[in-house]
């Protein structure tokens, strides 16, 4: 009778934990963005949800949160090693505080393009940096582009002169601030939620963006010119905590890996493709002048920003630095 009753015992035990496996619920990745749902990462971060939900529907639900919804840029990495949010994707000057190394993606004319970009992150100097800030809590996943910046402002800039005492929004970074000081510019480190008031109101005087940041955030309506200097990249690195990352399930880790592995490489191709589309949406636009730089006044640019790379050598390795300048060739 004892024994039927363990046996028992044991059958009811285990239908229960069937029944609760069963109804358990899944895990919730908040995503968490700073940019409008139509740029790269709006795109990219849409596709890592519909994919995770093709094919780990009842097992986890990716929240998408666009437009600072949920965390404005000032506050989205303490967000994250608090567990409030799960997966960001900052630009990756945003990562000063927790790894100097990263800031080698801010100095000035380092990378000729966006292919020499590309061989420089999946090159091994680019890969190590994904691991760079696991002893502060955080891993980089996977690079995300943007495109190349350009500098907008209220009045013409050809040459360095002309950007002298103006004052330009960067983000925070002491390499985008000393890019800016080296033509005798005013940096001002603001979140990007108020860069559209902050031009509107000619608070500041312009701005350095990608063209779909200038397009989507409609900083070109505000911005009567816009010069195309293609002076650094506004890169993303797609991170998580390390405690949250790693607390995934064998099982589902892989799968949300491939997941965003497939929608990084959509929301390249959207870097690119947009890169063209929202240039050209501008100038059909006749909002915003845009200026061409000869190769006289390009070449006057690079002379006045280069010391920025002794500045910061030590900062961001000199290896790392050796590989960069070697992935233009």
């Amino acid at each position: 009778m004892l024994k039927l009753k363990t046996i028992l015992a044991f059958v009811v035990g285990a239908v229960l934990f069937c029944a609760v496996s069963a109804t358990a619920a899944p895990i919730v990745i908040k995503f968490s963005h700073v940019v409008a749902e139509d740029t790269p990462k709006g795109i990219m971060a849409n596709k890592f949800r519909d994919l995770v939900a093709e094919r780990l529907a009842d097992k986890v639900v990716v929240e998408v949160y666009p437009n600072s919804q949920l965390f404005g840029d000032g506050k989205e990495l303490e967000a994250l090693l608090l567990g409030d949010v799960h997966l960001l994707a900052p630009a990756l000057a945003k990562f000063q505080k927790y790894t100097p190394l990263l800031q080698i993606y801010d100095l000035p004319f380092l990378f000729k393009d966006m292919a020499a970009i590309d061989r420089f992150q999946q090159g091994p100097n680019g890969q190590a940096l994904l691991g760079s800030m696991k002893d502060k809590g955080i891993v980089g996943l996977a690079y995300l582009h943007n495109g190349m910046k350009q500098i907008s402002a209220n009045d013409p800039i050809h040459g360095p002169a002309d950007a002298k005492n103006k004052k330009f929004r960067i983000m925070t970074s002491d390499v985008l601030a000393a890019q800016f000081e080296a033509v005798g510019a005013m940096p001002l480190k603001k979140p990007f939620a108020e860069v559209f008031t902050l031009l509107q109101t000619k608070a500041i005087d312009g701005a350095e963006n990608p063209w779909s940041n200038l397009y989507s955030q409609k900083f070109y309506e505000v911005q009567p010119y816009i010069t195309e200097t293609n002076h650094g990249i506004l890169d993303y690195l797609v991170v998580s905590s390390t405690e949250f990352w790693e607390s995934l399930p064998a099982d589902i880790r892989p799968v949300v890996e491939a997941c965003l592995k497939e929608s990084i490489e959509l929301g390249n191709k959207a870097s690119a493709d947009k890169d063209l589309e929202d240039k050209q949406k501008i100038i059909d636009s006749k909002r915003s002048e845009i200026i061409t730089l000869t190769e006289a006044e390009r070449a006057a640019w690079v002379e006045a920003m280069k010391p920025v790379w002794k500045q910061f050598e030590d900062a961001v390795g000199k290896e790392n630095l050796a590989a960069a300048i070697a992935s233009n060739k």
